[in-house]
């Protein structure tokens, strides 16, 4: 399953300048394997060292925030837009 995976500016340095890249998989977890087999340490800097999600990074799929979902288990069908966006804190 092909989807298509916007990368924030923060993280572009992995993909080579790209800001957005194909990956296969049939979940977010599978996902982010292939992505970090193609773009080597990109996926350390989402997952934290238990190989859960980063505190300060949101991941969407479609228009819904994968934590409210399956979380790393979220299916992500064919076509699928997936976004990576860090959280923004300050004041």
């Amino acid at each position: 399953m092909s989807v298509s995976v916007r990368i924030p500016t923060i993280l572009r340095t992995y993909t080579g300048g790209e800001s957005e890249v194909s990956a296969e998989g049939a979940t977010l977890a599978e996902v982010l394997d292939a992505l970090d087999a193609t773009y080597a340490g990109i996926k350390a800097r989402i997952l934290d060292e238990d190989g859960a999600l980063r505190r300060f990074v949101n991941v969407y799929i479609g228009n819904e925030d994968v934590r409210f979902l399956d979380g790393l288990a979220t299916a992500t069908p064919d076509g699928t837009q997936i976004s990576v966006i860090p959280a923004v804190a300050g004041g």
